[in-house]
C-alpha cells in the first residue's frame, strides 16, 4: 500500500488520492459508528431519532451525553460501552487520517529506520 523507504516519494496527485482513500475510510467508520450510537439510543433508551442522533453524535464527537434520562440499566450500559466504543473510534480514526502524512514525512526525511538486506 506505501512505498518503500528505498523507492522514490509518491507524485502529490497520487498522493492527494491516497490521504482522499484515507478520509472515506474515516469517513465510512464514523458513519458506522454514529449508526450504532443511534440505532442503540432510539431502541434502547427509547429516545426520538432526532435525539438519538444528538445523543450519538456527542458522545462520538467527544461532548459528552444531552441530558436525556435513560430509563433503564440496559439503555445506561449501551451509553457507558458506546462512550468507550467511542473514544476508540476517535484514536482509530485520527490514526487512519493521519497516516499518509506522517509516512510522507518519514519518507521524506529518512526516519524510516534502514534495514539490513530485504
Amino acid at each position: 500500500m506505501y512505498e518503500h523507504h528505498r523507492e522514490k516519494i509518491l507524485p502529490r496527485r497520487k498522493f492527494v488520492g491516497r490521504v482522499a482513500n484515507h478520509f472515506l475510510a474515516a469517513v465510512m467508520v464514523v458513519g458506522a459508528a454514529l449508526f450504532i450510537g443511534v440505532l442503540g439510543y432510539h431502541v434502547l433508551a427509547r429516545l426520538p431519532w432526532v435525539d438519538a442522533t444528538l445523543n450519538a453524535a456527542m458522545i462520538l464527537g467527544g461532548m459528552g451525553p444531552v441530558a436525556d434520562p435513560l430509563p433503564s440499566d440496559a439503555a445506561k450500559l449501551f451509553a457507558s460501552g458506546y462512550a468507550l466504543f467511542s473514544g476508540l473510534i476517535f484514536i482509530g480514526v485520527l490514526g487512519v487520517v493521519l497516516a499518509p502524512f506522517v509516512h510522507r514525512m518519514m519518507h521524506r526525511f529518512h526516519l524510516d529506520s534502514p534495514r539490513s538486506e530485504d
